[in-house]
């Protein structure tokens, strides 16, 4: 009866019983099992032939079937190589340069956010917004986009002076912030046929520059609102402590704030890649042949020849792997910023 009681007991606040660690493992392990196995059935699958995929289903190699390297082969040096190697370096290239360029303009926007107080009058951005509208709208109907730029930047100075002082409402930091985020809410496919418009008339369609400039416009507000929340935890009073001492903001800045914000920049930095390169639509739109990305790849070897697993599952895998090795070797301090905001003082 005693040896029974032992087995529910808990031995401590941090220690369940050794029927509940148990049943605790067992949990964990089964959901291991659920999460990991795909991943394990792509590896595999990768290394079956044709006729072990449609004869099967086999699990383990050697045992079931014979190991095989040639759908590796025919993806990554046979026929299919140059419709691989060119999406995939194109992938590389946009997803890691608008992940990057986002994360700069976007923890600069919300580091300013937090520290400083913006009281930006609702005349001006009514007048700002009127005149970029009618910057796009020139663009897109054949004006050169220089002259549609001078135009609107001399237009927005005469009506900020005019009409914009008649508005005396002002917005606040919380308002920017909603506002910016707002834009993520918006789904991309209300406004992908505008932006293609735009970049036919700029020339810029089916070039890594196009993707760039998109993707950024699209992870930005995403990491504005994830590093703002990340910069409330940092107490404001080392920042003041530095600046007594004669730092000055930008020196505070990268030598005190980005340190301590380090967890969370890695965090979102990642959070953005993972959308940027698992973009579809948008690459769907903006891009044909020369900068074309591995998820139109993968989607097209699907469309043209049918659901060849074999094949797939080694598009699929070049795809995922460089994200999860990234994120592997980030652990320790995605642990940390996937808390970004969830504990304040």
């Amino acid at each position: 009866m005693e040896a029974m009681q032992r087995l529910f007991q808990r031995r401590s606040l941090h220690r369940p019983s050794p029927v509940g660690m148990a049943l605790s493992y067992t949990m964990l392990g089964t959901w291991a099992l659920v999460v990991l196995f795909p991943l394990y059935w792509l590896l595999v699958t990768s290394f079956k032939l044709p006729v072990d995929v449609n004869m099967g289903p086999f699990y383990l190699p050697g045992v079931d079937f014979k190991p095989s390297l040639h759908a590796w082969e025919y993806i990554l040096v046979g026929d299919l190589s140059n419709d691989t190697i060119r999406p995939y370096i194109n992938t590389v290239i946009v997803a890691l340069t608008s992940a990057s360029l986002a994360l700069i303009l976007g923890t600069a926007a919300a580091y300013g956010l937090t520290r400083f107080q913006y009281r930006p009058r609702l005349g001006a951005i009514l007048c700002f917004i009127g005149c970029l509208a009618l910057a796009i709208i020139a663009v897109t109907l054949g004006a050169p986009w220089q002259i549609a730029l001078v135009v609107a930047l001399v237009l927005f100075v005469i009506l900020l002076q005019t009409i914009g002082k008649r508005f005396q409402r002002s917005l606040g930091n919380r308002d920017i912030a909603f506002w910016l985020i707002s834009q993520r809410m918006l789904p991309p496919v209300a406004v992908v046929i505008p932006i293609y418009v735009l970049f036919q008339r700029l020339h810029l369609l089916d070039t890594r520059t196009a993707l760039i400039i998109t993707y950024l416009a699209s992870n930005l507000p995403i990491v504005v609102w994830l590093m703002r929340d990340y910069f409330q935890t940092i107490p404001i009073e080392l920042e003041e402590c530095a600046a007594i001492d004669g730092a000055s903001r930008y020196r505070i800045f990268w030598a005190i704030v980005v340190p301590l914000a380090l967890p969370g920049l890695v965090a979102t930095f990642l959070f953005v890649l993972v959308f940027a390169w698992n973009e579809y639509l948008l690459s769907l739109f903006l891009s044909s042949s020369r900068a074309q990305t591995l998820p139109l790849t993968v989607a097209a070897q699907n469309a043209t020849r049918g659901p060849q697993w074999w094949y797939m599952s080694v598009l699929i895998l070049i795809m995922i792997v460089p994200v999860i090795a990234m994120a592997i070797a980030l652990e320790r301090y995605i642990a940390r910023g996937l808390l970004v905001g969830a504990i304040k003082g």
